[in-house]
């Protein structure tokens, strides 16, 4: 089922984001968690927002059994943010997949 694929996936990024040292113990401020600009790029980092906004929200639609997003493009932001660190290749492809599954239709 999709949504046991989607939730596989998330686990992965998150389980990446850790191995990585992106993850966080420090939860932005309310006003950067309310943030309307794409990626919340404007006040925080692509590996925060992927911790405190998109898991969080993705984790809440499945709880919920919520249609999941149908038009998602996370993967050419991570690309650029992370073109020049051959570390974030497993991150960058993660994220590619997770694209790819939502779009999936």
């Amino acid at each position: 089922m999709k949504v046991n694929l989607v939730k596989n996936k998330l686990a992965e990024i998150e389980l990446s984001l850790q191995q990585l040292q992106l993850w966080s113990d420090t939860l932005p401020s309310a006003q950067a968690l309310a943030s309307t600009t794409p990626f919340a790029c404007d006040v925080m980092t692509l590996e925060q927002w992927l911790q405190f906004i998109f898991l969080p929200k993705m984790h809440l639609l499945i709880e919920h059994h919520q249609p999941l997003p149908t038009n998602v493009a996370i993967a050419p932001m991570a690309e650029h943010i992370w073109a020049n660190t051959d570390v974030h290749s497993p991150l960058i492809n993660l994220i590619t997949e997770m694209d790819d599954l939502l779009n999936d239709t």
